[in-house]
């Protein structure tokens, strides 16, 4: 296979990756304005109004929580400092609709919570006040202990690579460790912090599982309400449209913070912070700052969804619940492999025939990971759907055959879905291992008789090979966990755990949904291990370090 024929190919995975947001925009322009303007007096203000304010909430609550952890485990040593430093990461593993479901077993009405409150207290179900978890600010607490983690690796891994020159001559100059942070550390953390917390927000507008348990009113349940609840296609493609620009704007705004961050480096003089013991009471409430976190997100939910599971009288050993794994393992198995194989064809175009068209590339084939599921969904649909009536129409027509839905039915449309959605996530694992090979070594296979499909075969791949992996890793677990647009896009005959989850939490049945729940979480765990080892490798690599200079000292 020649060069050329790669970069074509590379061309035809991006058409595939932003059809579907062209699309969505297209059937929102072409549908009916009257519906706009009923959409726009009745459900759209409030759809706005939940959505900032959510966003709101999680963007500062993951920037705190994230920062001041990061700040604590990097800079500080205090009772379980260590474990602490990996554990933090641990809420990743769970989807934040999951987490729901765990936390409303927990503290509504039957859950155990307000049960032994009852019995310790003799109180009846009206004498007393108890927070509602199914609220706004419920569906934000969830979105919050899920998300902060995004904001805590990004944010650790700028303290780490600060110099300690800057915070020790504000504590010189009389600044206390608190305002020192303030207004050295924290500033310098900033783009990091912002990164992180963008992230965050994007997830959160995303969020589909989430909201909808809670009965909140957002954008994401708006448009799933709009199809499947009124059946009306064209409220539903305009609700994408509101939500696809929201979303492009956080996308851009990300993009422009990131290019204008300026890192503060190590420069010719770097000096690494000795971390202080914090002893005593300090010591005690650093560790419940970052021990409250992971309990909230990992270990509390963990140990619910267990029991959950054990009271639901199911095993992931039935015929059901095998099926059920079968089909998530074999959508995101398909759709991981064709992610990676269009990244790298992205990649080896961009790098080989550097230049505008290039960039281009690279950033409308990693657009989707700005854009909601639900909105990719619509944008498949309407014109799928379309195209299956018109080949029906021909075929009853012309051979009096009823194709039925050809395109639409089929779990294709799912994988053209998750391609669109997370190319991103796999094209920047790949650059990364990509970056790491020097451009000549390009020239010299070329020289050496290696050009097109030999040179990515026998020299780009195999350098890269781990890069690969974390990117299939990366895009099996994101399948995995999707929601809306699996809830949207899946045949009727074809159901995978994240459906079968939402679907017995809706029907309040939550202890059944524990067992498809704690499944999704064990397959989210193991991207999360990968990062934790590398967190922990990183520990062992410094300490070693600092015991090296110790000796040569000596």
């Amino acid at each position: 296979m020649s060069e050329k024929v790669l970069h074509r190919l590379a061309w035809v995975v991006v058409a595939f990756c932003v059809a579907p947001i062209l699309a969505a925009a297209l059937a929102a322009f072409t549908g009916n304005l009257e519906v706009w303007r009923d959409v726009l007096a009745s459900v759209l203000p409030r759809y706005v109004r939940t959505t900032l304010i959510l966003v709101a909430i999680v963007g500062v609550a993951t920037a705190v929580i994230g920062s001041v952890t990061a700040w604590l485990v990097t800079v500080y040593r205090f009772p379980g400092s260590r474990w602490l430093e990996i554990a933090l990461a641990l809420p990743l593993a769970f989807p934040a609709y999951v987490m729901a479901y765990a936390y409303t077993y927990m503290l509504d009405h039957p859950g155990p919570v307000q049960t032994v409150l009852r019995d310790i207290t003799g109180w009846g179900p009206r004498d007393y006040w108890f927070p509602e978890v199914r609220s706004l600010g419920g569906a934000a607490l969830m979105l919050t202990i899920v998300l902060y983690p995004y904001v805590y690796l990004l944010a650790r891994a700028s303290f780490r690579q600060q110099s300690a020159n800057a915070f020790l001559v504000a504590r010189t100059l009389g600044r206390s460790p608190l305002k020192a942070f303030y207004r050295v550390a924290l500033p310098m953390a900033r783009p990091a912090i912002a990164g992180g917390a963008l992230l965050a927000i994007m997830e959160t507008i995303a969020d589909y599982g989430t909201v909808a348990f809670f009965n909140v009113q957002t954008f994401a349940t708006g448009i799933y309400q709009a199809w499947f609840s009124l059946g009306d296609r064209a409220a539903a493609a305009q609700l994408s449209l509101c939500l696809l620009s929201f979303a492009l704007l956080l996308a851009g705004l990300e993009r422009a913070q990131r290019g204008r961050a300026r890192t503060a480096g190590r420069g010719s003089r770097f000096e690494t912070m000795e971390r202080p013991r914090l002893t005593g009471a300090s010591g005690w409430v650093a560790f419940a700052l970052c021990l409250g976190p992971v309990l909230l997100g990992f270990v509390i939910p963990a140990i619910m969804l267990g029991v959950m599971a054990v009271g639901s009288g199911q095993s992931l050993l039935s015929s059901r619940y095998v099926a059920l794994m079968q089909n998530s393992v074999t959508v995101a198995g398909v759709a991981a492999v064709l992610t990676v194989i269009g990244a790298i064809l992205i990649g080896f175009r961009a790098r080989t025939r550097p230049s505008r068209s290039s960039k281009l590339i690279v950033i409308g084939a990693g657009v989707g990971y700005a854009v909601p599921g639900g909105v990719i969904a619509v944008g498949l649909m309407v014109p799928m759907a379309a195209l299956d009536n018109i080949i029906d129409g021909i075929m009853e027509s012309r051979f009096g055959i009823d194709t039925g839905l050809l395109i639409t039915g089929s779990i294709w449309l799912m994988v053209l879905a998750y391609m669109a959605r997370f190319m991103a996530a796999a094209l920047n694992a790949y650059d990364s291992g990509m970056a790491t090979i020097p451009h000549h070594l390009d020239a010299i296979g070329r020289s050496l008789g290696q050009p097109g499909q030999r040179l990515l075969w026998r020299i780009h791949l195999p350098v890269a090979r781990n890069s690969v992996l974390t990117a299939l890793l990366i895009v099996f677990v994101d399948v995995m966990k999707e929601l809306p647009a699996t809830l949207i896009l899946h045949p009727f005959n074809f159901q995978t755990l994240a459906v079968q989850a939402h679907r017995l939490a809706a029907d309040e049945r939550l202890a059944e949904a524990a067992v498809p729940s704690l499944v999704l979480v064990a397959f989210g765990l193991i991207p999360v291990a990968v990062l934790c080892r590398a967190l922990g490798r990183e520990g062992r690599g410094q300490k070693a370090a600092r015991l090296g200079t110790a000796v040569s000292a000596g």
